[in-house]
């Protein structure tokens, strides 16, 4: 019994990790679903209506990133599009790990060298998540109709 503790303790901490990798990925459209909930939630929509507003507003947000991503013309502006939705993500990184190392380590050094490292790496995540959801450009520029 106290091996089955210990596995679900662990299996526990790996799900609460990986929630708060993909939140911390998908940081933006988190964020504006979360305000806009609560903003629903102290305006008087009742918690079924702040967690559905919350769910849309989330849901618009990356669906709009995704739209513009997938029409914008130039190059510069793609590239202000995924930095939009990278770099909220790279500070969530950041904050989550340096949290989790805060309660690890003693050395601030070691905590710092770690909270970057995570930022990176959600970063790096965000980046290949938001660029390889939208669709391909086509290939000479023009759309061929038949």
């Amino acid at each position: 019994m106290v091996i089955f503790a210990l596995f679900l303790i662990v299996a526990g901490i790996g799900f609460f990790c990986w929630l708060m990798f993909t939140l911390a990925v998908f940081a933006l459209p988190f964020a504006g679903g979360l305000y806009a909930g609560l903003w629903a939630l102290h305006t008087g929509a009742g918690v079924i209506g702040a967690l559905i507003v919350g769910v849309m507003a989330g849901i618009a947000t990356f669906t709009v990133g995704q739209i513009a991503l997938a029409c914008a013309p130039w190059i510069w502006l793609r590239g202000l599009i995924v930095l939009l939705y990278t770099v909220p993500a790279i500070i969530a990184g950041y904050s989550a790990t340096h949290g989790l190392a805060e309660m690890m380590m003693p050395s601030v050094v070691w905590q710092l060298f770690f909270s970057v490292i995570g930022a990176i790496a959600v970063g790096i995540t965000a980046f290949v998540r938001f660029t390889g959801m939208a669709p391909p450009e086509p290939a000479n520029g023009s759309v061929v109709r038949v």
